[in-house]
């Protein structure tokens, strides 16, 4: 488990704007104070893409104790080998690919030093690629291309947010199935968990989706098969509906 602070910021608004889409109110602050309370859990922090404050922002987040940090929106490796010679080994680096141009260059930048982890953000990437619904390319294979090519460099690979296990568009089950599937190591619980007391605590979703998960790697070969099948059917449906509403 890791806890997630948020200081994306530039352009964000602008990018997904008219959308049902979380926009955070992090601040510096935030970092040292919540590093201040963690036990177990590392702490990792998204900054602002790379711009001409990068090196300061990096420095602040850092002195507060960040464990991992997290580059989004860069669209070139040049952009991604830049945040790495910043952050110069001071800690490992998360790459959030979420726009075309990072998705058509990643063979030339998953080899960056300092990088671990390839995170693949579905709101904005698919607003990149021209798509219509969040999870379109899971359901198009684009995901199982850039999982393969992650994991055949040695680095952790995950993907999107997930809702409660029977909500969301594409439930939550469906989604986590679809992790499994892939060998994803990391995804972001969506803001649904905090939603209401009514359907159990936030700590109660969470063992609901860890006792999923030790289902879902339970099944065969030809279940996994089937569910793939079962979900990007559902994706494609939910898609075509989205079209027709638009």
């Amino acid at each position: 488990m890791r806890l997630f602070v948020d200081l994306e910021v530039n352009g964000k608004a602008e990018r997904q704007a008219g959308r049902n889409t979380f926009i955070s109110t992090h601040r510096m602050e935030d970092v040292g104070r919540i590093k201040s309370q963690l036990q177990r859990s590392l702490l990792m922090v998204r900054v602002n893409p790379l711009h001409a404050g990068t090196p300061d922002e990096l420095d602040a987040v850092l002195a507060q104790g960040a464990d991992w940090v997290m580059l989004p929106m860069f669209q070139t490796p040049d952009e991604l080998q830049a945040f790495s010679r910043i952050v110069a080994g001071r800690a490992p680096i998360v790459a959030l690919l979420e726009t075309a141009g990072a998705l058509q260059s990643l063979d030339d930048w998953v080899d960056t030093p300092g990088l671990c982890e390839v995170f693949v953000g579905l709101n904005d990437l698919h607003l990149s690629l021209g798509c219509r619904f969040m999870f379109e390319p899971l359901g198009q294979g684009v995901l199982d291309r850039i999982a393969a090519r992650v994991h055949a460099q040695g680095l952790r690979f995950g993907f999107g947010g997930i809702a409660r296990l029977d909500e969301g568009l594409l439930p939550g089950r469906d989604v986590l199935a679809e992790h499994l599937r892939l060998g994803s190591q990391a995804v972001i619980l969506s803001r649904t968990f905090h939603a209401s007391e009514a359907v159990g605590s936030f700590e109660d979703q969470v063992r609901s989706i860890r006792g999923a998960e030790s289902a879902l790697a339970a099944r065969t070969s030809g279940q996994v098969e089937s569910d793939q099948f079962h979900v990007r059917k559902a994706i494609e449906a939910i898609a075509a509906d989205l079209g027709q509403a638009a």
